[in-house]
C-alpha cells in the first residue's frame, strides 16, 4: 500500500517558536507548543541553564537547544518567541525580539517600570511585529462567557468589580525569603488587574489605594516579603473595583471575578474543580484544583493558539478576525496592568491613595 500524497496548500507551513526561558512556566508553555497547538513548532530552547533547556528540549523533540536567547533571535527559521525568563529581562528581551523582526509573546509583567515597558513597546512598534502579553484568564471559558454577557450589557453599567487570587498552600510559603519584593502586586495582581480592565472595557483606572502585609509569613515582614494584600481602584467611569491575593488557601487555587452594575450582576470562576458536591456524614465536600497548570490548562493553550494564529495571518497576509469583543491582551494592556502595579508598591509605601501612571518605576 503506497503513502497517499498531499498537496501542500492543505499544510501550511507551521508558525516556528523559540522558547526563551524553560523553567517552571517556560516548560509549560513548551508543552503546549509541542504538543497542543495545532499548526506551531517549538523549534528551539533558549535559557542560561542550558541544561534546563536541554531536558526541556529532549522531552519535547526539539533539536535546537541553546544557552544564549541572541542565538534564537538570529535564526531566520524562527517566526516568533515565547519570552518566559525572569520578569526583570522581560523588556530587554522584547525589545531585541522585535529589532530582530520576531512577533512576540511576553509572559507578565512586560517589563519592571514604565520606562522599560515603554521603550520596548516602541521597538514593537517600529519593527511592526505581533505582540501579546500572558493575561491567560482571558482565553478561560467562564472568564469569556462573563465578558460576552457584559459585552451584551447584561449587567448594565459597571459600578462594583471585584477579582481575586488565592494561590493554594499548606499554611506556610516554601522559599518565601527568595520571593523578589513585590511579586504580590507585579505578578501575581497584576492578572487581576487585567481581568477588572477588561471587564470594565472603555474605562481607565485613574486611583489605587493599596494595602498588604505578611500574614502568612509574618517573620519575614521586615525584609519586605508580602504575601496579602487588597486593592481598592477607582475607574474614569464612577465605578470601583476591589482586588485581593494571598499566597497561601489551605483549600485550592481559588480564582474568581465579578461585576456588578445597574442591571444585575456577572460572575466568573470558582474555587472547586467541577461543579460536582459530595454530601456525605461528614458534610458537603468537593475537589479543588492545586496548579495554575490544572485551573488554566486550556486556557493556557488557548492563549498560544491565539497568538501562533494571529502571527500565522501575518506571515500569509491573511486579514485579522473579529468578534464581538476583544480577546487577545496587547501593548496597552501590558501598560495599563502594570502601571496599577506600580502605583500599588507606591500606595503601600506611602499609606495612601495613588494616581495610576504617578509612578514610573518599583
Amino acid at each position: 500500500m503506497a503513502y497517499i500524497q498531499q498537496h501542500s496548500a492543505e499544510l501550511p507551513t507551521p508558525v516556528r517558536l523559540g522558547l526563551i526561558g524553560s523553567g517552571w512556566m517556560g516548560a509549560f508553555h513548551g508543552e503546549s507548543i509541542a504538543r497542543r497547538v495545532p499548526g506551531a513548532v517549538l523549534a528551539a530552547v533558549a535559557d542560561p541553564n542550558v541544561d534546563s533547556a536541554a531536558s526541556v528540549a529532549a522531552q519535547l523533540g526539539t533539536a535546537k537547544v541553546t544557552a544564549d536567547a541572541a542565538d534564537i533571535l538570529a535564526d531566520p527559521d524562527i517566526d516568533a518567541v515565547i519570552i518566559a525568563s525572569p520578569a526583570r529581562f522581560h523588556a530587554s528581551l522584547i525589545a531585541q525580539a522585535a529589532a530582530a523582526g520576531k512577533h512576540v509573546f511576553c509572559e507578565k509583567p512586560g517589563a519592571q517600570s514604565l520606562e522599560e515597558l515603554d521603550a520596548a513597546l516602541a521597538a514593537v512598534e517600529t519593527a511592526g511585529v505581533h505582540f501579546q502579553i500572558g493575561f491567560n484568564r482571558r482565553y478561560a471559558e467562564d472568564f469569556q462567557s462573563a465578558k460576552k454577557d457584559l459585552a451584551a450589557g447584561i449587567a448594565g453599567q459597571p459600578q462594583l468589580l471585584r477579582s481575586l487570587t488565592r494561590d493554594p498552600g499548606t499554611g506556610s510559603i516554601p522559599q518565601a525569603a527568595r520571593v523578589p519584593a513585590w511579586t504580590i502586586f507585579l505578578e501575581t495582581l497584576i492578572h487581576d488587574f487585567d481581568t477588572l480592565n477588561w471587564f470594565n472595557e472603555g474605562a481607565e483606572p485613574v486611583e489605587v489605594y493599596a494595602v498588604a502585609d505578611a500574614l502568612v509569613e509574618p517573620s519575614l515582614r521586615e525584609q519586605g516579603f508580602l504575601d496579602t494584600a487588597v486593592v481598592t481602584i477607582r475607574y474614569s467611569n464612577g465605578a470601583v473595583a476591589v482586588a485581593e491575593a494571598n499566597f497561601s488557601a489551605l483549600y485550592g487555587y481559588d480564582i474568581r471575578g465579578e461585576v456588578f452594575g445597574s442591571k444585575g450582576m456577572v460572575q466568573a470562576g470558582r474555587a472547586t474543580e467541577t461543579a460536582a458536591r459530595r454530601y456525605t456524614a461528614e458534610g458537603l465536600s468537593a475537589d479543588t484544583p492545586r496548579l495554575n497548570v490544572e485551573l488554566f490548562r486550556q486556557a493556557y493553550t488557548d492563549e498560544l493558539a491565539d497568538f501562533a494564529g494571529a502571527v500565522r495571518a501575518r506571515r500569509d497576509g491573511v486579514p485579522p478576525s473579529s468578534g464581538d469583543f476583544t480577546i487577545t491582551p496587547g501593548a496597552a494592556d501590558a501598560r495599563r496592568a502594570l502601571a496599577m502595579a506600580l502605583a500599588c508598591i507606591e500606595s503601600v509605601k506611602r499609606g495612601a491613595p495613588v494616581a495610576v501612571n504617578e509612578t514610573a518605576a518599583v
